[in-house]
């Protein structure tokens, strides 16, 4: 995977299924938008379906995660409030049945084999596809579609979701973001300290120049 070298980083912690994390995104690329220097992603997949999943990573959705329908509906609200804040339409306020597994694997797939802007050309268009379109990103011929127009070989998505070493990585990947202290996405992380939350892009901008 190639890099520019001279271009600042900043870790995101994110699960494609959480609206917050597409909300703060959009807050990331309005803080991106005022800076001269290029400010790239270093992804980082979360799960938030970790409690509902069985040993072979498919959802049990009878299991009870505490999450009844009025912290939905706060959700749902908290998600309005930001779409007001950010100036963004979405098609959708939760996406509860919708798995994002196979789109966080065919993401670290293209982000561990390509360059640094096609990988971010398909994190967003994974993002766009959920929240801007409604679409479900748990089903491979969209991936492997938005794959293709990223730059990607679609079988090359194919054989990454069929593959159960890189289903184990990334499966190990959300285990780390846990021993690592992340409890909650989007977090957003630089130089030894964290912000968690849709925060906005002023917020970020403390974050990562101290100002």
């Amino acid at each position: 995977m190639s890099e520019t070298q001279s271009s600042e980083r900043i870790t995101v912690f994110s699960d494609y299924v959480c609206p917050f994390c597409y909300l703060g995104r959009e807050s990331l690329r309005q803080y991106q938008s005022t800076r001269e220097a290029e400010l790239e992603i270093d992804w980082h997949p979360f799960d938030l379906r970790s409690g509902k999943r069985n040993p072979d990573g498919s959802i049990d959705h009878s299991v009870d995660d505490g999450k009844d329908e009025d912290y939905y509906e706060q959700a749902k609200q908290g998600v309005r409030r930001l779409q007001e804040k950010y100036g963004v339409e979405m098609d959708l306020d939760i996406a509860t049945d919708i798995d994002s597994l196979p789109a966080q694997i065919a993401s670290y797939y293209v982000k561990e084999h390509y360059d640094y802007e096609t990988w971010l050309t398909f994190d967003v268009a994974v993002f766009e596809a959920l929240w801007q379109d409604g679409q479900d990103i748990g089903d491979e011929d969209l991936l492997v579609d938005l794959a293709e127009d990223a730059g990607v070989d679609g079988d090359e998505i194919r054989s990454a979701l069929a593959d159960d070493g890189l289903r184990s990585a990334v499966r190990e990947k959300f285990t780390a973001a846990k021993r690592q202290g992340i409890t909650g996405v989007p977090t957003f992380a630089y130089d030894g300290h964290a912000a968690r939350g849709a925060v906005p892009p002023e917020q970020l901008e403390r974050l990562v120049e101290g100002t």
